[in-house]
């Protein structure tokens, strides 16, 4: 069975295992990366994945804009 110490470290591994992805992806798509640290209340992780789809990314409105004049 393992100890206290085992159970924190495997506990930070799986919160970081959590957050970081979720902290890339708000990152690459505009937003604050410490929004991301909503993954880690029940409700809120539901919220988050909703704000990312649906929601217009700065990211993608600041981009760089397509000449349109080759046609």
């Amino acid at each position: 069975m393992p100890g206290l110490f085992e159970l924190l470290i495997i506990g930070i591994l799986v919160v970081g295992l959590a957050i970081f992805p979720f902290w890339m992806i708000c990152s690459k798509a505009g937003f604050p990366g410490w929004i991301s640290l909503a993954v880690l209340f029940p409700v809120l992780n539901i919220v988050l994945l909703f704000f990312l789809a649906f929601a217009e990314w700065p990211a993608l409105r600041n981009g760089p804009q397509q000449d349109q004049t080759e046609l």
